[in-house]
Parts: structure tokens; sequence; C-alpha cells
């Protein structure tokens, strides 16, 4: 199968975040022995990004937290920064919410506190919030001292969060909203992908697993199974034709077998940044009919921006997508069908992943190991 990138894509390549080699070969060893109107690039990507190596992590939840002895280092957060990060996500386990909801608390404290347990700060507070989660006791939380108490100050939260109805399907700040009632809703969002990342180092790869039931299974994500890092993959199908080969070396992405109207989900939460007809390259709209080898242009497709400044792309679909520019979509929200409009031999969706906001060829990164490293893996037939 053939594809091209989509064709008018703009050609700016933005600065990439550098991570310390010796930092991800420290988190490789620490961990490895653990078993609304649209918000700007900016508000879902300005969080510094960590790259912390979990390919070898034992995937599930049994693994027990601890909040003593030597921490994994991440930018921006100190040793008793984690460990706060740990009783969040311990108190997580013993009131057995799943493990999605980790992640939403440990975003929600970064948001509210860059995870430091804080005192009032008189004229700097914001009324009589205190704790991790900026909770005030004027509002029935806890006293001023319980809110100060760490494993307290998660215990209500996750109480009130597991009163929502569908929490675990809902956008991470559409969870987080309902909980604190925030005046600025969209910015737990920017703190997902390192949530994950944290509570991955810490719980033994947690964030990479599905809750099926009483269940907590890794690396399954796909459809309606949503991984506690947030992810899916965007259809079952496996991988047809990789990322840049020897023989494809400028294929950006890679092809998911799938069969003609076989829906597309949304690989994250995100907005839509382009639904459109990419054109040929004889500069032709013509995507409700199928393409064929040398066409050029993605035929119908989707761009869509998540936290961390990521952008994933579906080509190939066989008509007009289900959604609009602009337009906040939900992981797992159905956005197409799959077909072969664009440069095509075949039905197949050909998926793309980007860092740091860049849309063009520069941005693009192989979606296998990116997929993987959140649950939700396309190199696998299902």
């Amino acid at each position: 199968m053939t594809d091209d990138a989509a064709s008018s894509t703009p050609r700016r390549t933005l600065r990439r975040g550098a991570v310390a080699a010796a930092l991800t070969a420290l988190l490789a060893l620490l961990c490895c022995l653990g078993g609304a109107g649209a918000f700007l690039l900016t508000e879902l990507g300005d969080e510094q990004k960590d790259d912390p190596s979990i390919a070898g992590l034992t995937c599930g939840t049994s693994h027990t937290v601890k909040s003593t002895g030597i921490m994994p280092r991440f930018t921006k957060y100190g040793d008793d920064q984690i460990r706060n990060a740990a009783v969040i996500i311990k108190v997580g386990q013993d009131m057995k919410v799943p493990a999605r909801g980790w992640v939403i608390a440990v975003a929600t404290a970064m948001q509210e506190s860059a995870l430091r347990n804080l005192g009032h700060l008189g004229r700097r507070n914001d009324h009589d919030s205190v704790g991790l989660f900026q909770q005030r006791p004027s509002q029935g939380w806890g006293t001023p001292a319980q809110l100060q108490d760490p494993a307290y100050a998660a215990g209500k939260f996750y109480q009130k969060l597991l009163t929502i109805p569908d929490w675990e399907r809902l956008s991470l700040w559409e969870a987080a909203q309902k909980v604190q009632v925030s005046a600025f809703p969209y910015a737990y969002a920017k703190h997902e992908d390192l949530a994950g990342q944290i509570v991955d180092a810490l719980a033994g790869g947690a964030a990479r697993t599905v809750q099926l039931g009483a269940k907590a299974v890794c690396n399954v994500a796909a459809g309606a199974r949503i991984a506690a890092s947030g992810w899916t993959a965007p259809l079952p199908g496996g991988v047809v034709s990789g990322f840049r080969t020897a023989a494809r070396p400028a294929h950006n992405g890679v092809d998911l077998a799938a069969d003609k109207e076989t829906p597309i989900h949304a690989a994250a939460s995100g907005r839509v940044l382009v639904a459109r007809c990419d054109p040929d390259h004889s500069g032709r709209r013509d995507c409700d009919v199928d393409g064929y080898p040398g066409k050029g242009g993605c035929g119908w497709f989707v761009d869509i921006l998540h936290a961390g400044g990521y952008i994933t792309r579906y080509c190939h679909m066989i008509r007009r997508p289900l959604v609009k520019p602009g337009q906040l979509v939900t992981v797992g929200e159905e956005i197409g069908r799959s077909g072969s409009s664009g440069n095509s031999s075949g039905p197949h969706l050909h998926f793309e992943v980007h860092v740091d906001g860049d849309r063009s060829k520069a941005g693009a990164i192989n979606p296998v190991p990116f997929m993987r490293e959140r649950g939700a893996p396309v190199d696998r037939t299902a």
C-alpha cells in the first residue's frame, strides 16, 4: 500500500525538547524492578516532557507503590513531589480505584499544587485552599489539618471522582473539572502524558492497563477499551506497512489493516486541527472515489492535537470525516470510517504520530513504540 502524508501540511519544524540519556537509563533501572471552546496549542502542549524508558516494565497494577526510598527523577519534580505522587497512587490502589483514576488524580495535583503539599498562602491563596489538590475547608472537603495530609486529600479526591457517571471515559480535564470545579478547566489536560509516565514509573506500568471487570489487563486498548494512560488504538488491525522502512523511507506513519467502513476512533482526547480532503499531486480534491498508488495525498483525513503537543493523523477515510476543525473529541470517539481515498492501493488506515505540535514530516515519529508505551499497541492483530 502506498501513502503520502498530507500534501499541503505546513513545513514548520519546532524545536524538540531534549531528554538526558542518564535520566532514561536511571528510570529504566528503577522502574523495571516493578512488575467548551477550542483551546490553544500552548494550553495543550506547554508541559515539559520526560521520556523514561518503560519498554521493559512489568505491566499491571499489582506492583506495590512505596513513598520511601529512592524515587524516579522527573524534570521539574523533586523527591518530595514524587513521594506525594506515590501517596496519591497508593491511596487509589487501597481504594481499588482503576489506574485511570490514578493518572487523573496525579495530573490534577500537578496542576493544583505542582505536587507540593501547600499550606495557606495568605493573599496568594485561592480563598482557603490547601494541600495537594487545593481543596477548601469551607466547601466541606475537611479541616485544614486533614487536607494537608496527602493521603486524606487523595482519598477525598477519589471519593468525589467515583461519583461521576462514566468518569473513566471522560477526557482527563473533564473528569478533573467535575471534581475540582476550577476556573481553568482545560489546564489539567497538559499534564496527562507526564502523569501517565509518573504512574508507570511508580506502579509498574499501570498506565498501560485497561480495566476489564475486576481485572487490569495490559496492552489491549483499542476502540471502546481505553488505557489508563488515556490512549486507545484507532482500530484493531495490525501493521501491514511500517514506518520509514528501507523500501519506503518517506512513509511517515504505519498502515493498519482494515476493511472498508471500519470505525476509526480518536487515539486520545484532543482538538481537531484538520478534517478535509487532501489534494492529489495534480491539485484535485476527488476523495469520494478510491485512490491508487502514485495519486498523492491522504484522501479524506483528520489531524488531532493532544495533550503534550502530540498530533495524530488518520488518512484514506472512505468519506468526509465525522468531525470538524476546532471540535473537541474524546478518546475512543468515532471520527470516520476506513476506506481507500487518496494515495492508496486498497482499504486500510494510514496512521501517524507527530511530536511538538509539528504536523510536517520532521515531527513524525514511529507510532509503534509510542502506542505500545501507552498500552494501545497497533502492531498486532486483535
